[in-house]
């Protein structure tokens, strides 16, 4: 059982180290509006993770048939990252406004989290084909299964923390020019994405519908 942990959190490490949205919706979080902010992004995070493992653990089955609810999700997806990629690169250095409510500050970050990277359908895809490689070719238990994603889970959670904590500690190093080019380079990672999604999710499908 101790390997099936220890590879799980080594992989949850990992995938963390991929510079996508989250990554860098979360650096820029953390520099801007300190380690706190970066947390409670975190915990989107992790929500949305954890739903996606659980749905890859126990199978699809139990989620409602809708029909054309993928490309629905996808629209939504694309829609909301090319806005805050548009925000990042015109604004420059964003100040978005939010609640200034414990809870609703709480809500503002926790849903920037849960959003980027529940609308992402690359994500649900990954976690599904982990699932489907440690049953397939590693023949894990069912508990050695639980416990390998538990453990990729935590290993998300440590290691986007100390991505928080640290660069929150290096804020000093992020000069205004600095700042602002960070932004934008998050702003196109975001635009970026969106395109992927669209043109995978939404036109490749519809034009093998059409025969095109």
């Amino acid at each position: 059982m101790f390997l099936p942990i220890l590879y799980g959190f080594l992989l949850g490490t990992a995938l963390c180290l991929t510079f996508g949205t989250v990554f860098f919706a979360l650096i820029q979080n953390s520099v801007d509006n300190g380690f706190r902010s970066g947390l409670k992004i975190i915990f989107g995070v992790i929500v949305g993770d954890a739903l996606f493992v659980l749905a890859a653990l126990l199978g699809t089955s139990f989620i409602p048939k809708v029909q054309g609810f993928e490309h629905l999700m996808a629209v939504v997806g694309v829609l909301f990252l090319t806005a805050m990629g548009l925000v990042n690169i015109l604004s420059g250095t964003p100040r978005l406004a939010y609640p200034q409510t414990r809870f609703g500050n709480f809500v503002y970050y926790f849903s920037t989290g849960f959003f980027l990277n529940a609308l992402n359908p690359v994500n649900f895809i990954s976690w599904v084909t982990i699932v489907a490689y440690i049953r397939s070719h590693l023949h894990y238990a069912p508990g050695q299964q639980y416990g390998f994603m538990i453990a990729a889970l935590i290993g998300v959670f440590v290691t986007e923390s100390a991505l928080a904590y640290y660069a929150n500690r290096l804020k000093r190093l992020f000069t205004p020019r600095v700042v602002t080019l960070f932004n934008r380079t998050t702003g196109f990672v975001f635009l970026a994405v969106a395109a992927q999604i669209a043109y995978t999710r939404l036109y490749q499908p519809i034009t093998q519908m059409m025969n095109w």
